[in-house]
């Protein structure tokens, strides 16, 4: 059992909770295989209604644990980080999502698979893919433009910089900002509402309201995927990661 993932299943709701405050529970390996196996047991256990993603501590997740993703970078459709997002993609169940505190890289980008995400007021977004000499990743480049309009989203993906969850509103990344303090209390009941509908009611609105695109998003995975995986193999990656650890350290 991994110990930087928490699965908890209460009644109908399975929460997964990223679970490494003190690197404010950015991702490794290990996390991205945890998931994974959590969000497929969650697709095929019908006790199981809805899934809810959160972080421990006051973030939701830095991204990638940029020295874990330099030791093992991705070479493949098979990569770790690209297994959960299908995985994500791939959830008949609803997906709620509670984000406090930062939310980087694929800890914005997963938001777009998700149904019901719930920010609190100090919550911080980003997709700095660009400045590590990269590129957008989980069908980003696909669904941000449709959800944001073409301009906000090259404002978000082309200068990588950080905003504010009015701007995530705004995005049509997020569903609702609360103060930080009933962030788990909103998110409780908003779950436990879906969880309360008929199942399979709720299962088939879900698949008609996403299977329009699924195509087009699963291809978009797979394209953004490749060029992610030769970016992050090019000497202007490579520099830009090392100098990024450098000043880490």
């Amino acid at each position: 059992m991994s110990t930087t993932l928490q699965t908890h299943d209460a009644g109908k709701i399975r929460t997964l909770t990223f679970n490494r405050p003190e690197k404010k529970n950015a991702f490794t390996q290990e996390m991205y295989e945890a998931a994974t196996e959590a969000l497929r047991t969650a697709e095929v256990d019908p006790a199981i209604h809805v899934v809810v993603l959160t972080g421990a501590g006051a973030a939701f997740t830095a991204g990638n644990d940029i020295g874990d993703f330099v030791r093992n970078p991705a070479t493949g459709e098979h990569a770790p980080p690209l297994l959960f997002l299908k995985a994500l993609v791939d959830q008949s169940k609803p997906v709620v999502a509670a984000v406090d505190g930062v939310a980087v890289g694929i800890g914005t980008t997963l938001l777009l698979h998700c149904d019901y995400v719930v920010a609190s007021d100090r919550a911080r977004f980003s997709m700095p893919f660009i400045n590590l000499g990269l590129c957008p990743e989980g069908a980003s480049s696909l669904l941000l433009p449709r959800q944001a309009g073409m301009a906000l989203a090259s404002e978000l993906l082309l200068f990588g910089e950080p905003f504010d969850a009015a701007t995530a509103l705004r995005a049509g990344l997020i569903n609702r900002v609360v103060p930080a303090a009933q962030l788990t209390e909103v998110v409780a009941e908003r779950a436990q509402a879906l969880a309360a509908k008929p199942v399979e009611a709720l299962r088939v609105s879900k698949s008609l309201l996403r299977e329009p695109l699924r195509a087009e998003v699963n291809a978009a995975l797979r394209k953004e995927g490749i060029e992610f995986v030769k970016r992050l193999h090019s000497d202007e990656a490579r520099e830009t990661l090392m100098a990024f650890l450098n000043r880490k350290k």
